[in-house]
């Protein structure tokens, strides 16, 4: 019994990390690209020219559930009020290399 667990911990885990790409992966510096071409119209500076309290500043990312990747990148992907849904435009990578960039600038305060 302990060798057929062993085998089918052994197998879950070679498929998690051989058909999942890990979000560690994803490039900020792309990210930066990608959110200059599609973004930095409603987001220029980490702002919020839409809705302002909602900006892309870690405390409001930490305030309103947002600053992680899966988070990101599940707005990014499927929009949410004003903001549209990227999915179709940007490829999965290119929402991640997003979500890394913000991460990225919210720790450091968008300077």
């Amino acid at each position: 019994m302990k060798k057929i667990f062993s085998a089918l911990l052994l197998v879950m885990a070679i498929f998690t990390f051989a058909f999942n790409r890990p979000v560690l992966a994803a490039d900020a510096v792309k990210g930066s690209k990608i959110f200059t071409a599609n973004c930095v119209s409603c987001h220029v500076g980490g702002k919020n020219l839409v809705q302002a309290n909602k900006t892309l500043k870690k405390d409001a990312l930490e305030k309103y559930g947002m600053y992680s990747a899966d988070a990101i990148i599940t707005q990014v992907t499927k929009g949410k009020n004003a903001m549209p849904a990227f999915k179709g435009r940007l490829k999965p990578e290119q929402i991640e290399d997003v979500a890394a960039y913000v991460l990225e600038q919210a720790d450091k305060g968008w300077k």
